[in-house]
């Protein structure tokens, strides 16, 4: 068995035995201050039922749940009175809450992955962990009293527990994918700058708020991350029409029969996952992916199509011209201009190029080497079978003195030996 699948298994297994444990707790000993407890699990199931229409994948689906959830954990007080629901109850709730608010997109076919659900009991529970014990002792009150530095150890307490979100997140990704854990925690330590911050500051909001003014703060302060929410549905819009579009583009050249059925999906498929591989992340992969779909744009102002697409085949200055016009066109588009910069700099001597446009050399020299279409139907872009991929990969590295760099080469030759790196699905939705 493959350790990544141990990984996951073992995070769902702690998270399902700590939920289970939880529940039966609380339905065995039954529900401390019950309305703090329906008020708040209302809350989270509300923020899932929040993600309507979102898109799978979504880096914070339910910032409203998280947030809920993150108050109930170190929720102290509720209108001056002190709690008393503890770590097992707080870690009931939220599962009951969010199995409930996951249920309807569950229903749609939607719904978010055990992940996400094991993700936030792990989570909540380690944040309850820390603060419940210590408050309901009394020693938090004794020694920080309830002015700013109690205000400041919730703001420690959501750092920390933030934190821990991202290094469990980044653990099932690296055990799902194999890229690199560095690139992956810091995609999701930029994260904690955007959302993740307004989910961790408005969950210590709730909790001081509920503790001054009881349960009747909670719609108030719902406010602000429903209609984040909202703002971040529109975004979500704006990049999927701009994704459809650098996709309408890409296919502009299998449609005027330039290159191979597919070979940009493969291509940026494939590239992403080099990038990975060799430590990109973020806004770099993004340039990398729309680069490596339109890197063959420039093949369109052509007279006469270069036979099967195949460019990488063509002597160097033919190349850097095709990739010349690719840029030119591709600044048209209002593309930013990074994707443009890639796009006219593929063809460069590698020592010269950026790190992106070396990947995309090589990965576009590995698709055309190894026939294109004959394996599209398996996503792998390995066209020809084993052998032909293991020839492609022989005469790279016979290039790597002059047209591909070593490193760019053995990153592909990682991500095509590791099991199901390579059959993924294309990075823009055809």
């Amino acid at each position: 068995m493959r350790p990544g699948v141990l990984t996951v298994g073992a995070v769902r297994a702690v998270a399902l035995l700590l939920g289970l444990t939880a529940l039966g707790a609380t339905l065995r000993n039954g529900l401390d201050q019950p309305g703090n407890a329906l008020a708040f699990g209302a809350l989270v199931a509300l923020g899932e039922l929040a993600r309507w229409g979102a898109a799978p994948g979504e880096r914070e689906p339910a910032p409203l749940a998280a947030a809920g959830a993150l108050a109930y954990a170190l929720l102290g007080e509720s209108a001056g009175s002190g709690t008393t629901h503890g770590v097992l109850q707080t870690v009931a709730v939220v599962t009951a809450a969010g199995l409930a608010g996951i249920v309807p997109h569950l229903a749609r076919g939607r719904g978010p992955g055990p992940d996400h659900l094991a993700r936030r009991v792990l989570t909540v529970g380690f944040a309850a962990l820390c603060f419940q014990p210590l408050y309901n002792s009394g020693a938090v009150v004794r020694h920080l009293g309830e002015g700013p530095p109690y205000a400041l150890f919730l703001g420690l307490l959501l750092v920390l527990t933030a934190l821990c979100d991202a290094v469990l997140a980044a653990l099932l990704l690296r055990a799902r994918t194999g890229f690199p854990y560095g690139s992956l925690l810091r995609d999701e330590l930029r994260a904690l700058l955007g959302i993740g911050s307004a989910v961790c500051a408005t969950g210590a909001v709730m909790a001081l708020g509920v503790a001054a003014a009881g349960l009747w703060a909670l719609p108030v302060l719902a406010v602000p991350l429903l209609l984040t929410q909202v703002s971040y549905r529109r975004y979500e819009a704006v990049r999927t029409v701009n994704r459809q579009t650098i996709a309408s583009l890409a296919r502009a050249t299998e449609v005027a029969g330039c290159t191979p059925p597919g070979h940009a999906h493969r291509v940026a498929a494939l590239s992403a996952a080099v990038g990975r591989e060799l430590g990109l992340s973020g806004a770099e992969l993004t340039v990398l992916e729309h680069a490596a779909l339109m890197h063959d744009i420039g093949q369109l102002s052509l007279v006469d199509p270069v036979e099967g697409g195949a460019t990488a085949l063509l002597p160097a200055e033919e190349q850097r011209r095709i990739a010349l016009l690719g840029g030119e066109v591709v600044r048209r588009t209002g593309v930013p201009p990074a994707v443009a910069v890639i796009v006219e700099r593929q063809a460069d001597p590698y020592r010269e190029q950026p790190l992106p446009a070396r990947i995309i050399r090589t990965v576009n020299a590995y698709d055309d080497l190894t026939g294109a279409g004959a394996d599209a139907g398996r996503g792998t872009g390995v066209g020809g079978g084993p052998g032909a991929a293991l020839d492609a990969l022989e005469r790279l590295r016979l290039g790597t003195a002059r047209d591909h760099h070593p490193d760019v080469v053995e990153g592909l030759a990682r991500v095509l030996a590791r099991d199901g790196a390579v059959g993924m699905t294309p990075v823009v939705p055809g």
